[in-house]
């Protein structure tokens, strides 16, 4: 059986895993799930995800949720595939803390910032620019905590590229498009890592998906 992702391309957590499956070379099913219908809210999606929320994956018997659980499914368990995505011993540990990092610093912002202004422009609503000034501070001192550590190592796990640096390439991705990208331009290091990161061929895949779209 093939691997199915049940998902929508606008979804940075959808995206997170169609990265991470890219990256191994993996072949997968896209299923659509229709948001704007409401389709994640109806009883066959929510038996694979109760909280109602894409994606949802399969791997034959196999049912998973939340995307960072999932691209770390991928990683251990084709291991043998493509890009590595982890590492093993002691350097794995780092690779975890700066997975959490990113769930827990990085992305609560970025999810803030992204509605204000990437979606509510698209939804013809108006940007809270209180909200912006907030979250835009808060991010910029998550930044230089980055600009620290990447000046220790290239990635921000290790010296290689891993699920630490992937997981932050769909939010990344939306706010590199907007004026915060002058945060991540104004600091060397982050600036480098960024440029890196989005550049690879797996997130191409990636983004082709979502522009067909």
């Amino acid at each position: 059986m093939v691997m199915k992702v049940h998902g929508a391309v606008i979804s940075t957590a959808t995206m997170r895993v169609f990265a991470a499956l890219y990256e191994k070379d993996l072949e997968f099913l896209f299923v659509p799930i229709d948001l704007r219908a409401g389709e994640h809210k109806k009883e066959h999606f929510l038996a694979l995800n109760p909280f109602g929320q894409v994606p949802a994956f399969e791997d034959e018997d196999l049912k998973l949720l939340e995307s960072r659980a999932i691209t770390q499914y991928i990683a251990h368990v084709y291991a043998d595939k493509g890009t590595p995505l982890v590492c093993e011993g002691k350097p794995m540990a780092t690779v975890g803390v700066w997975m959490e990092v990113e769930a827990l610093q990085f992305d609560p912002l970025a999810v803030k910032l992204q509605w204000e202004l990437v979606y509510n422009p698209r939804l013809g609503m108006a940007t809270d620019a209180a909200v912006v000034e907030e979250n835009e501070a808060k991010l910029a001192k998550v930044l230089d905590v980055y600009e620290a550590r990447l000046s220790q190592s290239k990635y921000l796990g290790c010296d290689c590229f891993t699920l630490a640096d992937l997981h932050h390439l769909p939010a990344l991705t939306n706010l590199m498009g907007t004026p915060l990208k002058k945060l991540f331009d104004a600091r060397p290091k982050v600036s480098a890592w960024v440029a890196d990161i989005v550049a690879r061929p797996a997130w191409a895949k990636v983004l082709a998906m979502r522009n067909q779209q």
